[in-house]
């Protein structure tokens, strides 16, 4: 045999086996692989090994942290529905279906500031139990200067043998508070608490506006800069809201808001709460409001307003509550006397990440 023949010899033996090889394979699916078993070429191939290592670790799904904020308790001897409004905000709170890592009070704890509401606000406070409790001071936790000794209100007789530095003293000892101003940090998140220093009777300018010391506002930017972490949120408390930007405030106003803004201008992620208003959350008045920070304005537990519903409002009880999650924070309005969340009142916020 020739070697070209040989070589045509080798290459028929090679596709006969070949040939063989199918006609076997297909004998031994027909036989062992039942004809309702897809083909195997129909399975999708799992990701290689290094796919896996390159992509990226999933968000957790739960809060990081969560807290309440109750706004304008005003809790009073003389109004028993404050302190029905307050512990029904407390039993709501005490049985939540959900994590609460902090109650933020922000201002109007009581009506008077007087000895007797404090004393009232403990004895309610005092028959639950609750998570670390903070709060600043609003205006109303001033009002002891209009009291007289057989607590009626005595215009005339101001400052009724008080002062504005014994409603400072009554506040900081009731939290055990060295200062007016604190922060608090829970789970890796830190809230800041501002407080008014004065009242008219040392400032009869102020009215009921919040001033701010210089000391306050250069420890507030000193703790802002020290306690913000880029990619993660950082919560400011006031008691009064802030005026028209590029204003500073007057009464009924944060007053060197000027100063607070420029503060919180380097920093995104930052999110300010306020009380004072009282608003209904349900009355369409604006509860956000997007600066360089989050602005919320809250509701109220012992006297929540409407302006254009009146009796409707009355028996609201309302606060927020706040979600802190890996990539957002969440804000949403709570009715205390019915245990539910308001549609009216529910923000998510995505967090701004870290530039690369």
């Amino acid at each position: 045999m020739s070697r070209r023949a040989f070589i045509r010899w080798l290459l028929a033996i090679g596709a006969a086996l070949v040939g063989f090889s199918a006609i076997f394979s297909q004998m031994v699916k027909k036989k062992f692989i039942p004809d309702a078993q897809p083909a195997l070429s129909s399975v999708k191939p799992e990701p290689s090994q290094s796919v896996a290592q390159t992509s990226t670790e999933p968000l957790p799904t739960g809060p990081l942290m969560s807290y309440f904020i109750l706004s304008d308790l005003h809790v009073s001897i003389g109004d028993a529905l404050t302190g029905k409004k307050l512990r029904q905000a407390l039993d709501d709170i005490t049985h939540f279906d959900g994590p609460v890592d902090a109650i933020m009070l922000t201002g109007d704890l009581t009506d008077t500031g007087t000895e007797r509401d404090y004393k009232e606000l403990r004895t309610i406070v005092s028959e639950y139990k609750l998570p670390p409790v903070h709060a600043n001071m609003g205006n109303h936790d001033y009002y002891s200067i209009w009291i007289n000794k057989a607590n009626i209100w005595d215009q005339a007789a101001v400052p009724n043998g008080k002062s504005d530095a014994m409603s400072r003293e009554s506040f900081k000892k009731f939290f055990g508070y060295k200062t007016l101003y604190n922060d608090f940090t829970t789970k890796g998140h830190s809230i800041l608490l501002l407080s008014q220093e004065a009242y008219v009777q040392e400032k009869p300018e102020v009215g009921e506006g919040a001033w701010y010391s210089d000391e306050q506002l250069e420890w507030f930017k000193e703790r802002v800069k020290s306690l913000y972490q880029p990619g993660r949120p950082l919560f400011v408390m006031t008691h009064q809201p802030l005026p028209p930007n590029g204003t500073d405030g007057g009464s009924h106003q944060l007053m060197r808001a000027i100063k607070f803004r420029e503060t919180l201008k380097p920093y995104k992620n930052v999110f300010v709460f306020c009380g004072h208003r009282h608003q209904d959350f349900q009355n369409g008045t604006q509860h956000y409001v997007q600066e360089t920070f989050h602005y919320f304005h809250n509701a109220s537990v012992g006297r929540t307003l409407n302006r254009a519903y009146q009796q409707e409002a009355k028996n609201k009880v309302q606060g927020i509550y706040v979600q802190v999650f890996a990539d957002k924070v969440v804000v949403r309005g709570r009715e205390f006397s019915n245990r539910t969340f308001l549609d009216e009142a529910n923000w998510s916020i995505d967090l701004q990440k870290v530039q690369a």
